[in-house]
């Protein structure tokens, strides 16, 4: 039985899926716009769907945007940053792809558990009403069972009323054997609701050979193939280039891509992410698309406040060096949020932050001068586990010795308190119990309700937090308020147990969380700028609203560089 909202009255009914998706959509009048890529991976799905979102909501419209990732992991979560970059944290406590950070900092809207599925979430489901005989007997295949199932998770968001257009990324590329269930999933839904409520974009490369000195067509044609061999037609297709195409070749693509002309849309590559819209804009990506699905949209397109944010990025008027230490830095994308927010606060600020990635491994007693010396401040990230954590501790204290701007990121703040209880108290034993279980000093610990739980997936501290800063605390100052509400992602924390012994008149916990009382900021009074956060500020900064920790940290930075220069 279906529960149906019919003129307000609530009515249950049983009914085939497919009806039940058919009159959702007519009822709430949602359109659906599916992403999907080929040829190669990492060609900017997410940047692109991303980038449509934004003109889109710049017109006034409601949208949002979801990812479908086609690997069996239930979540991120558990994944190794250098398989799959940065697990993103939702408001909500959801480990998500990295792409859902790209569309918070795009349109300054929070997602949730519903914007990030993954074939193992979707599989999970199925076996457990399986499981619970929900399906009446009935053998269980990948269609209808498993597509249903991803069909109806495409469609959650728009069933709530609350947005006009669904965005929905379908991770992997075209022709893998994973992501053949989400391509047939959008197939049935083109059919099951009409061509008026769904666009298909699809995402391909143009290549330039220079020993022939000339783009070649042939990747995308194969591309198209593949996509028409498994039933679904482009309706528009964007392509990768690093030139111009030309009118010509654009006809040969549009002709061979089944799409007319105009729907042929060139993505140049530009030298930031915050430049695709303004690209999309001139390329008519959004009077595409909304023509396909019959809106005709009088609104102007109001990206006055992106411009500007876009014109401060390439205009800066001072220039630091931030030093990012950590154990993942061959994959940049291991620290994405990180990046973006101080892009972000650079932009307010005016400042064009440079920044070096600097592996904990190679940081020793002899290396570390040379390694850090000259920079304007320092981050020391997140990350699990034991490897490297020597270089981390020996940063710290340099930064602390040296009155450089400090920044310390959850396991970051965390060694920024061993490191000061070994080397300004004398307890040499003071250490994490994630990296020593018998350590005599544990001033980390893993959290009390941690303690019985041994599944690791979606299990730790996750989501938003309230925090209650000390009103004369930097960060306080930072922030412009006492109160705030941050995202956490880690299971090990401060030992309350044993914060008396090394917390007092200069190193301070200025930051607590009022229910639990544990420690979620620290600070140095006596150093220009020292500050630990257990949270993860990373999370929340977008082009509009820059995340206040970072602006004040890279402000911290511009003063060292300046206090630094006079003195030369």
């Amino acid at each position: 039985m279906t529960l149906l909202i019919l003129y307000g009255n609530p009515y249950f009914v049983s009914l085939p899926p497919v009806f039940i998706r058919r009159y959702n959509a007519w009822m709430n009048n949602v359109k659906y716009v599916f992403v999907t890529g080929g040829v190669t991976s990492s060609l900017g799905k997410g940047i692109i769907a991303a980038s449509l979102a934004k003109l889109l909501q710049a017109q006034k419209f409601r949208v949002t945007i979801q990812k479908f990732d086609p690997y069996i992991n239930v979540d991120p979560g558990t994944l190794n940053p250098y398989e799959h970059g940065e697990c993103f944290v939702t408001e909500d406590g959801a480990e998500t792809d990295l792409d859902l950070g790209h569309y918070e900092r795009f349109l300054n809207v929070n997602t949730s558990q519903a914007n990030n599925v993954t074939t193992g979430r979707v599989y999970k489901s199925v076996i457990e009403k399986e499981r619970k005989g929900e399906f009446l007997g009935k053998t269980v295949q990948v269609i209808p069972h498993i597509t249903n199932e991803i069909k109806n998770r495409m469609m959650l968001l728009g069933n709530t009323g609350d947005y006009d257009i669904i965005i929905t990324e379908i991770g992997g590329t075209v022709g893998d054997i994973e992501s053949l269930p989400y391509i047939e999933s959008v197939r049935q839904l083109v059919w099951e609701l009409g061509k008026s409520k769904v666009v298909v974009i699809h995402l391909t490369l143009v290549p330039y050979l220079a020993s022939s000195g000339e783009l070649k067509t042939k990747p995308t044609q194969h591309s198209v193939k593949l996509l028409m061999e498994s039933g679904l037609s482009a309706d528009i297709l964007v392509c990768r280039t690093d030139r111009p195409l030309g009118a010509e070749i654009r006809h040969k693509i549009a002709l061979y891509g089944n799409v007319y002309p105009d729907d042929v849309i060139e993505s140049l590559d530009v030298c930031t992410i915050y430049d695709v819209p303004l690209k999309m804009l001139e390329e008519g990506l959004d009077r595409q698309v909304l023509k396909k699905v019959g809106i005709d949209s009088e609104n102007e397109v109001d990206l006055f406040h992106w411009k500007d944010f876009l014109y401060k990025i390439k205009n800066p008027k001072k220039k630091i060096r931030i030093g990012l230490v950590g154990k993942y830095v061959e994959l940049t994308d291991s620290y994405k949020s990180i990046l973006e927010s101080f892009i972000h606060a650079g932009a307010k600020l005016h400042t064009q932050v440079d920044v070096e990635f600097i592996h904990s491994a190679d940081i020793n007693d002899s290396s570390v001068d040379s390694i850090l010396e000259g920079l304007d401040a320092v981050l020391v990230a997140p990350g699990f586990g034991s490897r490297a954590i020597n270089g981390k501790l020996i940063a710290v204290r340099y930064v602390r010795e040296n009155s450089i701007p400090f920044l310390g990121i959850c396991l970051g703040m965390q060694i920024a308190v061993i490191e000061y209880a070994r080397n300004h108290h004398g307890i040499l034993g003071a250490d994490s119990t994630e990296r020593n279980p018998n350590t005599d000093f544990p001033i980390i610990d893993l959290m009390t309700k941690q303690k019985k739980i041994f599944a690791k997936g979606g299990t730790m501290r996750l989501g938003s937090w309230d925090c209650t800063l000390s009103e004369d605390s930097l960060v306080a100052k930072s922030y412009g308020t006492t109160s705030i509400r941050e995202r956490h992602r880690h299971r090990y924390e401060v030992n309350s147990q044993l914060v008396d012994q090394i917390f007092g008149e200069n190193l301070q916990i200025v930051g607590v969380n009022p229910e639990t009382d544990l420690a979620e900021v620290i600070e140095i009074s006596n150093h220009p700028w020292f500050v630990g956060v257990q949270f993860h500020p990373e999370y929340k900064s977008t082009v509009s609203q820059p995340h206040p920790l970072f602006v004040s940290f890279i402000g911290a930075g511009i003063k060292h560089r300046e206090r630094r220069n006079t003195h030369l």
